[in-house]
């Protein structure tokens, strides 16, 4: 007597989480091809969004300083777009879908991934940011701390996949008018910077260490230039892109220095590689200056960094004035 072999559950499971997973990549797929074909069908005006995203970066002075980030690298200070002014850019270009999560917390680090698809282009790109969560004594941050954090590491790699998607001519442009507002006037100058002096006051800085960080000796020599980088400071300090501590007392806390935050670590031959095969596959300038803070002082990734700069620099006439070629600085 022959008997039937009954057909067992986990076969039918099995067959259930595939038709699952089909009507799930069905429904993704047709909301993506109806986004590009709309953005196909409704193609954004680059002179238009530039002039929407201008009009809205320059509003006012508040507005347009916070375009801007600050912060403190081997003794100088250095200045970028901030956050906020890719928000700006990403709701003016228009076609465009982004955002950022956490997608990674093992204890030490936290992973955030930006993420921008231009859908008029058909691009798409990712980016992913580690932020620290650990104490100088190994400890790990509490929830909060670790929230805070991992909003601020997206914050970082919206920004990075932004300003991947969206030509850096047009971020440039955008920027290069939010700080001529930023900068203001000699009129609106001693109001403002008693105002952002204040501020920074209130979270516990002493006029000593503004003042040394903006390398002056009295309050009364902050100029323009020196306003304009208080303001990227306030910025970068707001979107958390940088602490009170490595803004104005070099990672130091409490009399202790933050070994973190100063200590260089030899760069590793697999580190070294790398960065060597990012440099030849750099397609141009900007994303080549990108990678110029993995170079920490090596002597063959400066001498690699160099030779790709010079063979992707366009050929530019120079101007000359009494004959004397003048001197191009590079981005």
């Amino acid at each position: 007597m022959t008997t039937s072999k009954k057909e067992k559950p986990e076969d039918t499971q099995v067959t259930v989480i595939a038709e699952q997973d089909l009507s799930l990549y069905l429904l993704t797929k047709a909301e993506i091809d109806i986004a590009i074909s709309t953005a196909k069908a409704f193609p954004r005006s680059v002179t238009t969004a530039m002039e929407k995203a201008i009009s809205i970066a320059t509003v006012n002075e508040s507005v347009a300083a916070s375009c801007t980030y600050a912060v403190p690298r081997d003794g100088k200070t250095i200045a970028g777009p901030s956050v906020r002014l890719a928000e700006i850019v990403c709701s003016c270009w228009g076609n465009m879908n982004s955002g950022a999560r956490v997608i990674a917390n093992d204890g030490k680090m936290i992973t955030a991934q930006g993420v921008c698809h231009d859908l008029e282009n058909n691009t798409r790109y990712t980016i992913e940011v580690q932020r620290g969560i650990t104490k100088k004594d190994g400890s790990t941050f509490s929830m909060d701390m670790q929230a805070v954090t991992g909003n601020a590491a997206c914050a970082i790699a919206f920004r990075n996949a932004v300003y991947k998607a969206v030509p850096m001519a047009v971020i440039n442009e955008v920027w290069e008018s939010a700080k001529d507002i930023a900068k203001g006037s000699l009129q609106t100058l001693p109001k403002r910077r008693e105002k952002v002096m204040t501020y920074f006051k209130e979270k516990g800085v002493t006029e000593k260490e503004i003042l040394t960080a903006l390398n002056v000796k009295k309050v009364g020599d902050i100029g323009l230039d020196h306003l304009y980088l208080l303001g990227g400071m306030k910025t970068s300090f707001e979107t958390g892109e940088a602490t009170l501590e490595t803004l104005f007392r070099n990672g130091e806390k409490n009399g202790t220095t933050d070994t973190a935050a100063t200590t260089t670590v030899p760069l590793t031959e697999d580190h070294i590689n790398n960065t060597l095969l990012n440099f030849e596959t750099a397609a141009n300038l900007t994303d080549l200056y990108k990678l110029k803070t993995d170079i920490k002082g090596n002597a063959e990734l400066q001498k690699a960094f160099e030779a790709r700069r010079l063979a992707l620099t366009p050929n530019v006439k120079r101007e000359t004035t009494n004959g004397t070629q003048s001197k191009i600085v590079l981005p």
